[in-house]
């Protein structure tokens, strides 16, 4: 795949996993809209990848969850590939967790992505072209404990996302689904925070941002169908029954509020990066 002057959308695009993949594209050749909730670093890293579009949007208002696409489009021409990556992330003890934070997460991670696909498909069908990437989350695979309302949000764009593959497999247009494991981001270490420390999480293997971006761009330019990593948790796709196990078995149980540590991550709704 030619990269060159493609033009590629990316939510969540002001930190972690986003901003990785803006990195890895631009370099790549991509010309990029970048959609975020944090006009700062937005703008900061539009400099650095040479003046990339940017679009402030909070996904967790329905009104503003595809009203940046004209803009863009408008910009830079039509957008061929998409990354729904933007998430917030919720982890915790699930009596202790508002409906407000859980339908707010659903509608970031879930009702968004959903929303761009549904916005930008029947243009690339009708082009006969166009990749969009989901990324969902190995929770989606074996959702561990104190992931309520965060297991069913990535398990449902997981679904989603494969659904629509095999849909519009003949038509031009090519789907990825991402499984992310333990990443070493913000979100990450928010994640780990609200956990017991046990030997489990401290030794599960962490993967980096610019490994899942490159890995990535190696899957749109393939058209392979899904990214999960670290590799290690590629066996709760195959093994699925093991992997429900292992995670009952091991995944750290959430740590009330009176037993967080002082310094950790606020335990809350975090914003989308």
């Amino acid at each position: 795949m030619n990269w060159q002057n493609v033009h590629v959308a990316i939510t969540g695009a002001s930190s972690g996993i986003g901003e990785a993949l803006a990195r890895e594209l631009f370099a790549s050749g991509a010309r990029l809209t970048l959609v975020a909730r944090r006009e700062d670093r937005l703008r900061a890293l539009a400099a650095e990848v040479g003046g990339a579009h940017v679009a402030v949007r909070d996904l967790s208002e329905p009104d503003q969850m595809t009203s940046w696409i004209a803009e863009a489009e408008r910009a830079l021409g039509p957008i061929e590939v998409v990354v729904n990556n933007a998430g917030a992330e919720l982890t915790g003890c699930t009596d202790e967790t508002s409906i407000a934070d859980g339908e707010k997460l659903l509608r970031v991670n879930l009702n968004a992505p959903l929303r761009i696909t549904h916005a930008l498909l029947p243009a690339m069908l009708a082009r006969g072209s166009g990749t969009i990437v989901d990324v969902s989350s190995v929770a989606a695979l074996a959702p561990p404990r104190g992931y309520f309302w965060y297991a069913a949000s990535k398990g449902g764009i997981a679904a989603a996302s494969e659904a629509l593959r095999g849909e519009i497999a003949h038509r031009g247009v090519h789907v990825v689904t991402v499984y992310p494991g333990p990443i070493h981001t913000y979100l990450g270490k928010a994640a780990a925070d609200a956990l017991e420390q046990t030997f489990w999480l401290k030794t599960a293997p962490f993967g980096t941002p610019e490994k899942l971006a490159r890995l990535v761009r190696h899957a749109i330019e393939r058209k392979r169908p899904r990214v999960i990593y670290p590799y290690l948790f590629a066996l709760s796709r195959w093994v699925t029954p093991l992997a429900r196990w292992v995670a009952d078995l091991t995944a750290p149980p959430p740590l009330p509020k009176s037993h967080l540590p002082q310094n950790a991550v606020p335990k809350k709704l975090l914003p989308p990066e």
